[in-house]
C-alpha cells in the first residue's frame, strides 16, 4: 500500500489516487481495474495498464470493490434521545459498515421532524458529527399538512407517515385523508412518500387470551400483527398512488402475501417502490425464542416460508432494495430484564451488520455481489434522488467505496459494534463478508478497524422542486 499525501493538487485535470481491484462492479457489470479518484470525485475506470504515470495506487488484490452502501431508513434520535443512538455513534457504526450514505428519520428524536424548525435543530445536532453523508426526512402527521411543503423547500429527501401508531406520542399515525392531502405536494415536487403499511385489524380471540396469559411468547406477538395489517395498509397506498401518481415507497415490508399486490401494481405501471430489512431475511419466527425483546420489531420478524418468498421477491424486483430500519433502544425499554414482548420496544439494531447479515443468506441462495449492489447501493440511492452521484462506481460520481471480502467470516461481537445502544439479535451469529475499508468523497474514513479523517460527512439536502 502506497501512502498518500492530501494536499489539493495543483493540476485538478489528473487524478489525486487510485484504487486497484481485479473485482470493480460498475454499473457495466465486474472488471479488473483502477478506479481513478480527483478530489471528492471518481475520474474514471481504467484497465491497469491505463493507469496515468505517477498516481498513486492502493492494490485491493481480489477484494470486491463496491459503491458505497446506501441506507434510506435509519433512525437517529438526537436531538432528545441521544441515549439510544446519536449522529456520531450511528454514522461511525455506519462507516464501519460500508455504508457512506444513510438518511435520518423523522422520528424517535425530540423534536419529531415534521416543522421547519425541527428540521433545523436536527441539522444543528448533527453539525461536525457526520462520519458519513446523510439526509433527511420530513414527517407527515394529523394537522401539519402547512408543514409539508416548507419541508421540502429547505431540503428534506421525502416525507414519512404512519398508518398505525408509531410508539412515540408525538408522532401519531396519519389517515387516509392525511396522505391525500399531502400527496399533490409530494407529487409537484418528484420527492417519495415513505409509509409504516400497518392498518390494525381486530386480532383473532385467541391471540387476544394468549397475548395476557403469557406477554414473553413470541408466537403471540406474531400473531397480534398479522400479515392482513400489512395486505390492507398496502391496498390503500397501490389506491392513493393510482390516484395521485405521488412515488410512493413501502418500507421494511415483512407481510410476503402482499407480493402479488406489489406486482400487478407494479406492472400497472403505478411509482410504487418496495423495501424490506435484513431481519426478515435473516432469521425466522420458528427460531426465536421466548423472552427474548432483541428480536421484537414492527412488523414482526415472521415464518421461514414467509421469508423465502421474500426472497422470490427480490429476485423478481418486486423488491427493489433492503435497508436497515436501524431502531436501537436502551436495555430497560427493550424489557432485557423481563422478556416481556407486549411492553417491550420494537427496534432491530443492525446498521453495522446490513450488508454481512443479507449476504450470509443471499450467497446461500445463489445471488451474488452485484444483486447486493443494486439492493443497498443503486435503488436506494435512486429513491431518494441521490441517483446521479450516489450508489455506483461512474465518472462523475462522488467516490464512495467499499472494499469487501466476502469470503471472510466473523461473529458477531456487540464489544466491536460501534452503535451506541449494542443490543442486537446478531449477537454470537456467524456472519460473512467483512468490510475492509470504506472511503467516502475520495477519502479513507475506515480501514481495518480503525477510523480516518474525522467527521467529515455533509447533510444532503435537496434542491427546491427536486
Amino acid at each position: 500500500m502506497i501512502t498518500r499525501e492530501w494536499a489539493n493538487e495543483r493540476d485538478l485535470s489528473v487524478p489525486n489516487w487510485g484504487l486497484k481491484s481485479e473485482r470493480v462492479i460498475t454499473p457495466g457489470g465486474i472488471r479488473t481495474g483502477v478506479v481513478l479518484i480527483r478530489g471528492e470525485k471518481i475520474a474514471g475506470i481504467v484497465s491497469p495498464q491505463q493507469i496515468p504515470e505517477g498516481i498513486p495506487i492502493e492494490d485491493a488484490g481480489d477484494r470486491w470493490v463496491l459503491p458505497g452502501l446506501v441506507d434510506i431508513h435509519v433512525h437517529i434520535n438526537e436531538p432528545g434521545r441521544t441515549h439510544w443512538e446519536g449522529f456520531a455513534s450511528a454514522t461511525r457504526a455506519a462507516a464501519a459498515g460500508g455504508i457512506t450514505t444513510l438518511v435520518d428519520m423523522p422520528l424517535n428524536s425530540s423534536p419529531v421532524t415534521t416543522t421547519v424548525d425541527a428540521l433545523k435543530q436536527k441539522l444543528a445536532a448533527a453539525q461536525g458529527q457526520l462520519w458519513v453523508d446523510c439526509g433527511f426526512y420530513g414527517g407527515i402527521v394529523p394537522g401539519n399538512t402547512a408543514d409539508i411543503e416548507p419541508l421540502l423547500t429547505e431540503g428534506v429527501l421525502g416525507m414519512k407517515a404512519f398508518l398505525c401508531p408509531s410508539g412515540i406520542d408525538e408522532f401519531p399515525e396519519s389517515s387516509a385523508n392525511d396522505l391525500r392531502a399531502a400527496m399533490p405536494i409530494l407529487a409537484r415536487t418528484c420527492r417519495p412518500l415513505l409509509v409504516h403499511a400497518e392498518l390494525i385489524q381486530t386480532p383473532p380471540a385467541a391471540s387476544n387470551s394468549t397475548r395476557r396469559e403469557d406477554p414473553r411468547s413470541y408466537q403471540a406477538y406474531l400473531a397480534s400483527r398479522t400479515q392482513e395489517w400489512e395486505i390492507q395498509a398496502i391496498r390503500l397506498l397501490i389506491q392513493l398512488c393510482r390516484e395521485y401518481r405521488c412515488k410512493v415507497h413501502i418500507v421494511h415490508l415483512s407481510a410476503a402475501d402482499a407480493l402479488p399486490l406489489i406486482a400487478e401494481a407494479r406492472a400497472e405501471g403505478l411509482p410504487l417502490t418496495v423495501e424490506t430489512c435484513p431481519h426478515y431475511l435473516y432469521f425466522a419466527s420458528e427460531d426465536i425464542p421466548d423472552g427474548d425483546p432483541r428480536f421484537k420489531c414492527a412488523p414482526p420478524i415472521r415464518e421461514r416460508e414467509n421469508q423465502n418468498r421474500l426472497w422470490q421477491g427480490l429476485k423478481t424486483g418486486w423488491i427493489g432494495m433492503i435497508s436497515s430500519d436501524h431502531s436501537p433502544a436502551p436495555p430497560e425499554l427493550k424489557q432485557l430484564a423481563t422478556g416481556d414482548l407486549q411492553k417491550a420496544w420494537g427496534g432491530i439494531a443492525s446498521l453495522q451488520l446490513l450488508l454481512s447479515a443479507v449476504w450470509s443468506r443471499a450467497r446461500l441462495l445463489a445471488f451474488g455481489i452485484p444483486d447486493l449492489v443494486e439492493w443497498l447501493c443503486r435503488n436506494p440511492a435512486r429513491i431518494v434522488a441521490l441517483g446521479n452521484r450516489k450508489g455506483a462506481i461512474a465518472p462523475g460520481f462522488d467516490a464512495d467505496l467499499a472494499v469487501l471480502d466476502s469470503e471472510r467470516t466473523f461473529t458477531v461481537d456487540s464489544s466491536f459494534l460501534f452503535h451506541r445502544q449494542k443490543i442486537t439479535p446478531y449477537e454470537g451469529m456467524n456472519l460473512s463478508g467483512v468490510i475492509e475499508k470504506t472511503i467516502l468523497r475520495g477519502r479513507v474514513i475506515f480501514s481495518n478497524q480503525k477510523f480516518f479523517c474525522g467527521p467529515m460527512g455533509k447533510p444532503l439536502m435537496m434542491t427546491p422542486m427536486g
